[in-house]
């Protein structure tokens, strides 16, 4: 990679900021599109794409923000005004709080992790990953899985969706059952991806835009597919268990779409509601509402609220280590720099040295002596270069870039754009930001 590649930017539109709405009119055909968008703009070194359900995010590595900004325009996602843009540091923390599942609209849902592993082997196949983005993301990865091993983040239910499956688990058994989400926004997202997590045979999405619901059930490992309202009927008569979520001001389940499912279960939380009262009066038919899921809710909330900030923690403790790791491998290599100008040198005052004392000698120079000479130049080289060394990991660690940039220019007084570069808020310029970093 080119020394001066170094700097991460992104953009994204994501929960919170952005609605369901706002996330599927900035979604692209799919996530290799997206790759192969940044892939062909000038000065992009590496790139990174995730697209699900709650968010289309694009990263990008380049010399310098302007430079990565002008290359994620090319997605379109900063035309959007739910976008946000984020620079280098602001970017890694980001990726590492999406993977540990303290972004999702769930909290602490697992899916999320997996989906960052899928996009980041996307842009492995793709080549577009480098090692900037190779020890951001997988530092990422290793936070959401440090976040459900050590904390209970992922355990039990918070929201509706989740919390609607978890009670038709707790009333039928739901593995291998046959499920419906009707209505393809926010719950009826959530509640899909909880029935995949149940192991259920399959899942279908009625929504009155088919196209909706079909992006849900491409983020499903189960098999699923979408359907327009007009199949409702036919689709609750082969169903087993289902959610209903449209936001409709009027009962999209009614007594007569109803009237040949047969033995079904019903969550309805549509605020009016989705499903008929009468449907309740078909034998067959269990319903339930918002008001059943008060229980499911309430036991699970506070646990998960309390693991959040232990997650929180882990994120600070991995963000700082890797920016330690950053700071010390922008610091060797500008000590790698420094060696390499003394070696030069060294070299060559050993070689005039040595031919010096070959054409003052009756016998030349032997072996022995040559290794004695060329031995004390390597221990002054050494130890000139000790304090030095010293100092310039200490800059490093302190954000000195002032003292890193003297230090390039007095030992290779060539480089034309030795000036730090301050890239806004961040601290670290980008000429020096090193991607190379190792887990302590």
């Amino acid at each position: 990679m080119n020394r001066n590649t170094s700097v991460v930017s992104g953009v994204r539109v994501a929960h919170p900021e952005a609605t369901v709405h706002d996330i599927e009119a900035a979604r692209a055909e799919s996530v290799a599109a997206l790759l192969d968008t940044l892939r062909a703009e000038s000065g992009v070194e590496e790139a990174y794409a995730l697209q699900t359900c709650n968010r289309v995010e694009a990263y990008v590595v380049t010399a310098d923000p302007e430079t990565g900004r002008h290359a994620l325009a090319a997605t379109g996602l900063d035309e959007h005004a739910a976008s946000v843009e984020t620079g280098h540091e602001e970017s890694l923390r980001h990726l590492m709080r999406v993977a540990a599942g303290v972004e999702s609209l769930v909290l602490g849902e697992d899916q999320i992790l997996g989906q960052v592993r899928s996009a980041y082997e996307s842009a492995v196949d793709a080549g577009t990953i480098g090692p900037v983005l190779e020890e951001g993301v997988t530092k990422a990865i290793r936070v959401g899985e440090r976040a459900r091993n050590e904390t209970a983040i992922n355990e039990g239910v918070v929201s509706l969706g989740s919390a609607a499956v978890n009670l038709a688990e707790r009333e039928l058994d739901v593995a291998d059952a046959a499920a419906a989400v009707v209505g393809a926004g926010e719950m009826g997202s959530l509640a899909a991806r909880a029935f995949d997590a149940a192991g259920v045979a399959e899942v279908v999405v009625a929504n009155r835009t088919p196209e909706h619901g079909e992006w849900i059930v491409s983020d499903l490992d189960a098999p699923g597919r979408a359907v327009g309202l007009d199949a409702l009927a036919e689709t609750l008569a082969e169903s087993d268990v289902v959610v209903a979520a449209t936001g409709s001001d009027d009962p999209v389940v009614t007594a007569d779409v109803a009237a040949d499912a047969g033995e079904t279960f019903y969550v309805d939380l549509g605020q009016p509601r989705d499903v008929a009262p009468a449907v309740a009066e078909h034998e067959a038919a269990s319903v339930r509402d918002l008001d059943d899921l008060e229980d499911v809710t309430d036991e699970t909330r506070e646990r998960r609220s309390s693991a959040a900030l232990a997650v929180e923690s882990i994120i600070d403790e991995e963000f700082d280590r890797l920016l330690s790791q950053y700071k010390r491998k922008r610091a060797d290599a500008v000590i790698a720099r420094m060696y390499e100008s003394a070696e030069r040198v060294k070299d060559r005052e050993v070689a005039t040295a040595l031919s010096r004392l070959e054409s003052h000698g009756d016998g030349g120079v032997d072996d022995a002596e040559r290794e004695v000479v060329e031995s004390l130049a390597d221990a002054l080289v050494s130890q000139m270069l000790a304090a030095p060394t010293q100092s310039l990991r200490d800059a490093a660690a302190e954000d000195d870039w002032e003292t890193i940039a003297t230090a390039i220019r007095l030992f290779d007084p060539d480089i034309e754009d030795a000036d730090p570069i301050r890239l806004g808020d961040e601290r670290p310029p980008a000429r020096f930001a090193a991607a190379e970093t190792e887990d302590d």
